[in-house]
This record gives C-alpha cells, structure tokens and sequence, in this order.
C-alpha cells in the first residue's frame, strides 16, 4: 500500500523552471513508470520549502489508491526516520493491532484490547438496535476511535515512535463494525433484505475519520460481501492465498457466527451462519473466551477420571470452545453420553447430579486443581454444544454441495481465529463438527483477518488482489437453502445421523 522512493532531483535554473512539484512528479514518474501520481493539496503547500531545505535530495512516501499513487510525506533524504503502518483487526470483543516498518517490513510490536463497544453491549446485534438513534450511532463510533488512538499511542511509545509517523492503517472488520468504525447505518443491515450502506469504502485520510496519525496517513478498510460477511475474512482469504491455488481448499472462522470460503484460484463461495454461540460464553454456561484458569483441554483417562489443562496453568473458573469440544468427544467415546448427547447415568454415576429438574455432570470437583467451586456442565450445555456443531458441519457440507466438491478432494482446510488456534481437529471431527478428513490439511492459521491487514502494508499491488477476490466471491444466502435444514436435523447427533460422514 506504501512505497518509500529516494530521489535526487535537478536544482531550478533559469533554463529549467518547472514549478517544485511538476520538478517532483517528473521524478516519481519516472521511478514509478506510471503517469497514475497524484499530490494532496494539503502536501503541495509545503512541498517548495521542503525541497530547498534538503537541497533537493528527498525521501517520498507515496500512497497506492485504486487509481494511482498519491504523495503523501517527502522528507530530507539522509534523515533518520521510521515510516510505519499500522494493522487492525477490528474484532465485535477484541481490536488487535499490529506496528509494522514499512521499509524493513518488520513487525515492530503488536497490542490488543477489549473493544470499548462491549459496554453498550456484548454482541454486534444489541449495538446495532441501539445505533438506531444518531446521536447513539455516534457514540459508538467515537468508542471504537477513541479507543483505537488510545491504544496506537501506548503501542508507538513502545516502540519509541510517533502516531505522526504512521503513515497508512488497514483496517479489517465484520461488515457491522466496519460501519460503527466509519459511522454508517447499520439499521438496514438487520432488515431484509439486509443491505450494507457501503461494500467497498474509499481510501481516504486519517484526520477525515478523527484518527490520530499523521494527517496525510491513508485508511484502506477492508471491503465486504453483504450483512453476514466481512472485510475480516476477505483478510483472512488474502493471508490464506486460497485465491492463489489451483487445489481446492477451504477457510472457515468460527466465532459467534461461522464464516466460510471454497474454492480456488479460478472461484470461491462464500457463505456465514451462526454457529458458535454455545461455545464461548453464550448458550453454554461454563463456556468463556480463552483467558487465564480457562480449561482448554480435557482428557478422560483409563480409570474414568477426568484430566484437565488450563491457560497459564492457574485454578480452573469455566472451559472455552476448544475445551468443550474436547469434553463432548471425550463424554462421547467414553460413553458418558449417547448419540443424541444424553447422559448415561449409569456411567455418569456419582458425577451426575440434579438441580431444579436439570442434569449437570461434575467435570472438575471443588478442591481439584485448586477449584474454588464445582465445575459442571448441564444436559441444556450439552444439546446447545451439538446443535453448533451440527450448524458447523451443515455450513460446510452445504457449502461443498451446492459446487459438487467433497470434503476428500479438499487439500487444505484452513481453520482461523483464537478458535481456530487452539482446537484439537481430532476432538472436531469425533464429535462430527469437522469432516473426517487426514488430520495434517488442516491449517490453523491464528488472527488472519489481522495477518491479511499486516501482508496488505507490506507488499505491494494488493489493492487490486483484495478487489479480485471481492469479485470473485459468489454469497450463499443460508436462511432461502431449502437443504440447510433437513441437513441440519442429521448433523445434530454424535457424530451424525449416518457414520459414514
């Protein structure tokens, strides 16, 4: 998205008198081999005492748009400066940023934090009921800048620069937070036939926005498909480089919903569904984000007893994604539950206790591994587990279906996000949420939609990569998929109705 280019250009004389940025763009020109460069007019008033200060030896900062270039910073040539960029994955719970030199295209430190957002309410539906009025959409708007100025601040006083010296910021998101980041309605995104006020935004200037780096910094904001999918997974299929392959493969990230792409370099397929609401924090109890004492893993050995690690290793409070699906195929091959994820009391035995007409199976005693309470997971747990792990693997056969491609001929199968991460494949595939396909194609991949922002500051031309794959992408619309649901009945018993999947 930047290039930094050193030039030496001829003084003005009587016989030469082309104005100072004419004298600069014939240079750039030249370098670049494009006529395609442009300069802000906030840039050309300081451009002739600029010149003469360096004796017209500079260093130039340009900006790729879609139509060109555009000069943004020229400095004295031999001056000591870092040119930084600055990643964002724009997360509904937590932003990620990343510091990159834009010449060395090293990454000089990263950072995340909550998003301020979550205090007007935990998901993108509750902010995007209470972004009706204008003056609240504003307000949540000026959290997310707020807190994205707060916390660049902290992270270039760690690298000992400036904000001033970050010269770009790309920017990825789900279609709803892209819209509180540039305080667009959000109002029609929720309403058939669920239309985004904008897909692709304009690359325009930090100071348009209230973002607080240097003023002739551009913002490139990843573009999306529709209401359901995102920037941050066009990100995600940049960093992946699907769209490079000739195979056939496969990228998903899960979170509250689960986002899909198939495909290759010649198509892809999208489609996004709600599937992981059960799994962190939302319809299972015990269920939580990853975060110190959180069980992330869960193993039943010979003696029946139940084996649990936890982050940072510290006392057991709650289980996340990862660990619960772990927990459901372990109960499910030690016959602690059946098929349609009942518990066998007779195997449950003294684990299993009754509160309120409600089954709960003891995972972690109070006292075990420096518990403070008994940890346990209840039948209503258990049925929500399997009903977003059937809507997991009924995205993803729907998806292979509806373009005729089956899940063995797949030679990749990228899994993104913290989820992604820490998920045990194995543990997926028994309890029926992933295909049963050879365990080394899957991919976990991490922050990809962060990773995409990161390789879009650093490598050139990508611009018209992101808008490739934008045009490439054929949306599934799930909720008219007369087959969704009746493939969703199947999928919810353990591992499926039919053992052959």
């Amino acid at each position: 998205m930047i290039k930094i280019l050193k030039l030496e250009l001829a003084h003005p004389s009587l016989k030469d008198n082309r104005g100072d940025a004419d004298r600069l763009l014939a240079g750039l020109k030249k370098e670049l081999k494009t006529d395609r460069i442009k300069i802000d007019l906030k840039m050309l008033k300081d451009i002739p005492d600029i010149l003469r200060r360096c004796n017209y030896k500079v260093r130039c900062v340009l900006a790729e748009e879609r139509d060109g270039f555009v000069l943004t910073m020229v400095v004295v040539a031999d001056k000591e400066k870092i040119f930084a960029g600055i990643a964002v994955d724009l997360g509904t719970t937590m932003i990620a940023l990343c510091l990159v030199n834009l010449e060395t295209k090293e990454v000089m430190g990263e950072a995340s934090f909550i998003n301020p957002q979550v205090k007007i309410g935990a998901d993108v539906l509750a902010r995007i009921h209470y972004a009706d009025d204008e003056k609240r959409r504003k307000e949540l708007n000026r959290l997310v800048i707020d807190g994205i100025n707060n916390n660049i601040k902290k992270l270039c006083a760690s690298c000992s620069i400036l904000p001033k010296d970050i010269y770009c910021l790309a920017i990825a998101g789900n279609t709803a937070m892209t819209h509180f980041f540039l305080s667009l309605p959000t109002k029609y995104l929720i309403r058939e036939p669920y239309i985004p006020a904008v897909n692709t935004p304009p690359i325009f200037k930090a100071d348009e926005i209230g973002l607080e780096l240097n003023r002739f910094a551009n913002i490139f904001v990843f573009p999306n498909i529709g209401s359901y999918f995102g920037g941050d997974i066009i990100s995600g299929i940049l960093f992946a480089r699907m769209y490079e392959k000739e195979e056939v493969s496969i990228f998903t990230d899960i979170g509250t919903n689960a986002e899909v792409v198939l495909g290759n370099r010649d198509w892809l397929i999208g489609c996004a569904g709600a599937a992981g609401p059960a799994l962190e924090g939302g319809a299972a109890k015990i269920g939580m984000q990853a975060g110190q004492g959180v069980i992330d893993k869960v193993v039943i050995n010979e003696n029946l007893e139940f084996e649990v690690c936890t982050i940072d290793n510290l006392h057991p409070i709650g289980i996340c994604g990862s660990g619960l699906i772990d927990l459901a195929a372990q109960l499910f091959l030690y016959g602690f539950i059946d098929k349609r994820g009942r518990f066998v009391d007779s195997r449950c035995a003294e684990r299993l206790i009754v509160k309120d007409e409600i089954k709960y199976l003891i995972i972690v005693k109070k006292g075990e591994y420096g518990a403070d309470a008994d940890i346990t997971i209840s039948s209503i747990d258990i049925d929500n587990l399997i009903r977003s792990k059937a809507a997991m693997f009924t995205i993803l056969e729907t998806v292979t279906r509806t373009v005729g491609v089956d899940f063995a001929s797949l030679s990749d199968f990228f899994v993104a996000g913290t989820f992604g991460y820490f998920i045990n494949p194995v543990s997926a595939i028994s309890i029926g949420m992933l295909p049963n396909i050879p365990i080394e194609r899957y991919k976990a991949i991490g922050n990809s939609s962060l990773k995409g922002a990161v390789l879009f500051l650093t490598e050139p031309k990508l611009i018209e990569t992101v808008d490739k794959i934008r045009d490439m992408i054929t949306y599934l619309e799930l909720n008219v998929n007369q087959e969704f649901m009746s493939r969703f009945s199947g999928a919810r018993f353990l591992p499926h109705t039919d053992a052959y999947l």
